[in-house]
């Protein structure tokens, strides 16, 4: 079915939806094709997609950036722009909702269906209350009268555990936190009891217990509601606990679909498997090197003939490059892949290492010796840094401090991997650019390869120290010139450190070599490179000047799950390679376990516990460090169905009025357990870190050792 010429009818009835019975579809897509018009040519964005959602069912839709998830949802909501090509079938309820008019669309967004977009501060109008934007959804649908959409916009918003409801309804989306907007955007969604809810990466950039609070959240709205539920994600952890069917996308077309036992545990396509072969996972002792998916997804403006995985594919044959497979049934008929060697993949149960050359991890000669018989490269001690709150535009009084980092101390030795861990405003990037600085911090020591940064008084003496710590940051593409070629990018620090000229070419033949680039990528820029590319090139320039440690602050966090693996192993391999120190910033607990030695956990400008990396993971000791870990998604159905998550109660407090005591209290789980004589030592002491076992310390008055995984 075409409905690009239909005409949009601005009469058509007021639709009348109702469910046709638990057995029949909610949501049924049929062959839907989506393009678009560019300057270069037609972009085939989503291409055949078929899949039905029934009452009460969640289906996880998943793949790449650029797969065509999130376009495949704004044509299911009507959302997309005028010069948009849609082709097939979209009924709701066996109605079709193609073609229709806006203004039809507009009574059934908001009502049928609901949404919750990925950037909840974009979705909420700015200029309009939180409460008052639930009271129109419910107005405008419902007809309401204002006090009665008042009180139930209070109502939704402690469903979706807001504190202070009735307060918060009257605040602006500014004034929440991100995990707050969030719960906010799932009450909107749900204000009107919709039938359908899509969820388009609903915990992306959340920190990982508030992650842990937006699942439960969804989980509650869905048991509120009995809806079918469509969410779209690239985090396949967060997919195993919360779907009951998962369809994988590829170059705009779905490439897998089944149960998400039989997708995780059963798979039959190479692209799902080397998906979840590329993901670190928290609960393997073992370490060993990812799977990365090679290359990267085609372009959809012209796709080669045969299918489009193939030049990515460890088993391509000849067939893979004439004819693109059909979705048929591997596993029975409610399991299906579009794989010319799926049979083979089936009857001998292939799994990532069958299919995938996995690199051989290389431990550093370094590490083999003692920890403490291998030289400091980082020492802090007793660092703080504290902002002042000021208020008043021409007279300025200070109203109080932020105490953004006060009082951590921590060491890297040669050839180790220590990373920081811990939620938004914790003190983590603080405590990073302390150490950059190379100037006497406000209070405290801060040691870099002997030398105290606090007795440099010339520039060269920094400059010269610089050459030995250089950063890598989170946004490549941010980062990088776009204006320059790769070539100057990693030759900049040598031309700025006077490095002869002769000797900076083949320099930087050999760095672009070294992390995995092909010499002729020198004279391209970085807008043509992908973002795992660009990563690299980052890379290769911090290694320009051979220094001895590197600070990475979340270098894999803005990267495709496939892309991360390949980054992730170039680092490991560097490190043995160069016998490099990484001081590693990271929101992602399951890449910590992968990459790191030892890890510090941060609360609130403090080192809560911190300690060897496996230790720490098996026997967390202090509250925080155990809510964090659990609140991890493993990619594992069945280990996510037996998991109890410790999911923590509100967000971070101040840091410009922390509690007094244990600064972790107002939040911490085992303080609700606690007797009122042993709750005071909490509330009036300031635990101090005291070691509880071998490599492990832990800042809390009762601290125990609990397995999470």
């Amino acid at each position: 079915m075409n409905f690009l010429a239909r005409p949009r009818s601005q009469s058509e009835p007021t639709p009348n939806l109702t469910p046709r019975g638990p057995d029949e579809p909610v949501l049924d897509v049929e062959d839907l094709d989506v393009s678009f018009p560019s300057e270069d040519g037609v972009v085939h964005a989503v291409r055949g997609v078929s899949f039905s959602v029934r009452e009460g069912e969640v289906l996880a839709v998943v793949g790449e950036s650029g797969s065509g998830k999130s376009v495949t949802s704004m044509a299911i909501m009507g959302l997309l722009p005028e010069n948009a090509r849609v082709t097939g079938s979209v009924e709701l309820h066996g109605e079709q909702m193609l073609g229709r008019s806006d203004a039809y669309m507009s009574k059934i967004r908001g009502n049928q269906m609901g949404m919750i977009f990925q950037d909840p501060l974009s979705a909420l109008t700015p200029v309009y209350t939180v409460g008052g934007q639930i009271v129109e959804a419910l107005q405008t649908h419902r007809g309401m009268g204002e006090r009665a959409a008042r009180e139930r916009a209070v109502e939704l918003l402690d469903l979706v555990g807001i504190p202070s409801p009735k307060v918060r309804a009257r605040s602006f989306p500014h004034e929440f936190s991100g995990g707050m907007r969030q719960r906010a955007m799932i009450a909107m969604a749900i204000a009107n009891d919709p039938d359908l809810i899509i969820a388009d990466e609903p915990t992306t950039a959340l920190d990982v217990t508030i992650q842990a609070q937006i699942l439960e959240v969804l989980k509650t709205a869905q048991r509120e509601t009995g809806a079918a539920v469509v969410m779209i994600t690239h985090d396949l952890g967060v997919v195993a606990g919360v779907a009951d069917r998962v369809a994988v996308m590829y170059a705009g077309r779905v490439v897998e679909e089944g149960d998400v036992d039989d997708i995780y545990c059963r798979s039959t396509m190479p692209y799902t498997i080397g998906l979840l072969g590329s993901l670190p996972r928290p609960d393997e002792e073992e370490k060993s090197a990812l799977a990365p998916v090679e290359g990267n997804p085609p372009s959809l403006l012209d796709l080669p003939p045969g299918c489009p995985f193939n030049p990515r594919c460890p088993m391509a044959v000849d067939t893979c490059l004439e004819v693109e497979p059909a979705l048929t049934p591997t596993r029975g008929a409610q399991h299906t892949a579009a794989c010319h060697r799926s049979g083979e993949i089936a009857q001998g149960d292939l799994d990532y290492r069958d299919i995938y050359p996995v690199p051989r991890v290389i431990e550093p000669d370094l590490t083999r010796r003692p920890r403490e018989q291998r030289e400091e490269v980082l020492q802090i001690t007793d660092l703080k840094r504290h902002f002042p709150l000021t208020k008043g535009a021409v007279f300025r009084r200070r109203i109080g401090t932020v105490q953004a980092v006060d009082g951590i101390s921590l060491d890297v030795r040669a050839g180790e991997t220590l990373a920081l861990v811990g939620e938004s405003g914790s003190g983590k990037t603080t405590t990073l650019l302390e150490v950059l600085d190379l100037k006497a911090p406000q209070e405290g020591k801060i040691v870099v390869l002997g030398n105290d940064v606090g007795d440099i008084k010339k520039g060269a003496e920094r400059r010269e120290l610089r050459r030995d710590l250089q950063v890598v940051f989170q946004d490549p593409m941010a980062s990088l010139d776009p204006r320059m070629p790769v070539f100057d990018i990693i030759a900049e620090p040598m031309t700025a450190n006077r490095v002869p000229k002769d000797k900076i070419e083949s320099r930087v033949r050999e760095l672009l070599r070294l992390v995995g680039l092909e010499s002729s990528h020198a004279n391209r820029y970085p807008q043509h490179f992908s973002g795992g590319q660009r990563q690299r090139i980052a890379i290769a320039r911090a290694l320009a000047l051979e220094p001895k440690l590197l600070v990475l602050d979340e270098p894999v966090s803005a990267l495709d799950v496939s892309i991360q693996a390949g980054v992730i192993n170039l680092l490991d391999e560097l490190r043995a390679k160069l016998g490099l120190s990484y001081l590693f910033v990271a929101h992602d607990l399951s890449v910590v376990r992968h990459i790191a030695d030892r890890v510090a956990v941060m609360y609130l400008g403090r080192i809560v516990e911190v300690g060897e990396v496996d230790r720490v993971f098996e026997y967390p000791t202090h509250p925080y460090t155990q809510a964090l870990l659990s609140a991890i998604p493993i990619p594992d159905p069945e280990k996510e169905r037996r998991r109890e998550r410790i999911i923590l109660r509100g967000d971070l407090p101040s840091p410009a009025d922390p509690p007094s005591g244990c600064r972790f209290r107002t939040r911490c789980q085992k303080f609700l357990t606690l007797s009122d004589d042993e709750r005071e030592l909490c509330i009036n002491d300031d635990p101090a870190l005291r070691r509880t076992a071998e490599d492990q310390r832990s800042a809390c008055h009762y601290a125990e050792a609990v397995e999470v995984f």
